[in-house]
């Protein structure tokens, strides 16, 4: 986990929305680029849900890791 990682599952909790990568990168300080390539391997790992070809939502194992029910060490953040 990244710290961009947490800034976009906060984000996308914070604001209740579901949003794209460039969305949230304008929003956090980030590249759109590099937000998208984190927005895939969180979705990979269960953290965010990919809504349609371009939006993303927090799933309910993100808000478990925002809430600290769920460690970082217990999360798989692959390229698969």
């Amino acid at each position: 986990m990244t710290q961009a990682d947490e800034r976009i599952l906060e984000f996308l909790r914070e604001k209740d929305i579901v949003a794209s990568p460039a969305v949230i990168a304008a929003n956090i300080d980030y590249t759109g680029e590099y937000i998208s390539r984190r927005c895939r391997k969180l979705a990979n790992a269960g953290l965010l849900q990919r809504v349609d070809a371009s939006n993303y939502r927090v799933t309910e194992l993100g808000e478990q890791f925002l809430q600290g029910e769920v460690v970082a060490d217990d999360i798989s953040l692959s390229d698969e």
